[in-house]
């Protein structure tokens, strides 16, 4: 919903006015409701909440999956919708990626446009050419990829605009479809919003996760943390230990907090960063909360941290929007992505943080670099990026970005590649 948050404030002005269909937050399976993140876009946008079965019926079959326990309920209150007014475009921005085989039914039923917007692929097979296991196993997976295989065409073919916050990701389409031009997706990050760290004055977290004011220096990382991702960790803690071995004073003090890295709700779910500390030897000054916190609590995490850790994925495709509140949190911040990566490339062009681009798992090099150079002391210092590098990437500007790919598809006009 983050592309969606962030550009509800600034549609009016770029002449849309925006309704909202988005699931009842029950029905999400560990989600959060946080009132002061619903403060940051207008209080009178309309939002429509659909309805659903809840996970409690449901996961003692071993079935969580939103789409599959809500799908049929927002299908149904956004065709109500369609019917009762009339809108010219619909966007579509959501991981629920089955909710894209909406568009064609309604472009025919209603007339209405659609454009799709890929924060991940749809159909991937990372998974599969790695033997990485993928999220909730590989029976469920391949069921749900299965489903991707056979609508995304049609959903693809009837698109009037596509956007995606990757340029891989239209790569990976044109890869997949012949037919398709990679040159019609608009490569659209999410946005930067300022405004969020600005609604931070005075905020404490109801259940803190660190202390600040323990004498130790704390390090941050906040978001998920999967098996695509331990390349990097494993430079990050490898590189630990040896500072460790080599300045052990020094090193006693270094804590490492890994926060909401997983998406299953309490009970459910497992570490994914503590195995690979351990296994380094270093898990005894690591800490993982693998369960998800208000986002306003991510937000305080970063800007209280001595220091920021971005750590990506062994996927180079992986998207550098994540990265954008740890420039704004402007701390001292280390970044540890595959080499090429668009992280890679946005961190360089932008000179944010201390960059250990690697090449792959076990990388002796960016060990090497993080132990020598980052723990050594680069993590005492903050890098400021240049407000005019980083202005493209504002979510103003990314929304206005939006708004024209909307525009052309309510008008039926081409824009330009």
């Amino acid at each position: 919903m983050q592309r969606v948050r962030l550009a509800l404030p600034h549609l009016r002005g770029l002449g849309w006015e925006p309704t909202v269909l988005a699931v009842e937050p029950g029905l999400v399976e560990g989600g959060v409701r946080e009132p002061r993140l619903e403060a940051t876009y207008p209080a009178d946008i309309r939002v429509i909440r659909s309805g659903g079965v809840s996970a409690g019926w449901t996961r003692w079959a071993g079935v969580g999956n939103l789409w599959w326990r809500c799908g049929r309920a927002l299908a149904a209150a956004g065709a109500a919708e369609l019917a009762a007014r009339r809108y010219d475009a619909v966007l579509f921005s959501t991981t629920q990626f089955s909710a894209f085989g909406l568009g064609p039914v309604w472009r025919e039923k209603f007339g209405v446009p659609y454009v799709l917007d890929y924060q991940d692929p749809w159909v991937n097979d990372y998974y599969a050419r790695t033997g990485t296991r993928p999220p909730g196993g590989p029976l469920k997976y391949a069921l749900s990829q299965a489903g991707a295989k056979r609508l995304e065409p049609g959903a693809l073919r009837g698109a009037a605009g596509v956007i995606a916050v990757s340029a891989a990701y239209a790569e990976m389409l044109g890869r997949l479809y012949p037919w398709f031009d990679p040159a019609r997706v608009e490569v659209l990050p999410f946005g930067a919003a300022a405004a969020d760290f600005a609604a931070l004055e005075g905020y404490r977290s109801a259940a803190p996760l660190i202390d600040f004011a323990d004498g130790n220096v704390h390090h941050v990382y906040t978001g998920r943390c999967g098996p695509d991702m331990a390349g990097a960790l494993t430079i990050v803690f490898r590189a630990l230990a040896r500072f460790r071995r080599e300045q052990p004073a020094a090193a006693a003090r270094l804590r490492l907090h890994f926060i909401g890295t997983g998406y299953a709700p309490p009970p459910l779910g497992e570490d994914s960063v503590l195995p690979l500390a351990r296994m380094e030897g270093v898990a005894d000054q690591v800490h993982e909360h693998r369960y998800r916190v208000p986002y306003f609590d991510a937000l305080h995490y970063l800007r209280r941290a001595d220091a920021l850790m971005a750590v990506g994925s062994d996927d180079a495709t992986y998207a550098a929007s994540k990265v954008f509140p740890y420039v704004l949190a402007g701390r001292p911040l280390l970044l540890v992505y595959r080499r090429g990566s668009a992280v890679a490339r946005f961190a360089a062009e932008v000179g944010a943080g201390f960059r250990a681009d690697f090449e792959g798992p076990g990388d002796e090099d960016a060990v090497a670099r993080v132990a020598r150079e980052w723990y050594g002391g680069a993590c005492e210092r903050t890098v400021p990026v240049a407000p005019a590098a980083f202005a493209p990437y504002t979510a103003e500007v990314l929304t206005a970005r939006l708004a024209k790919v909307l525009d052309a598809a309510a008008t039926g006009g081409v824009r330009p590649a």
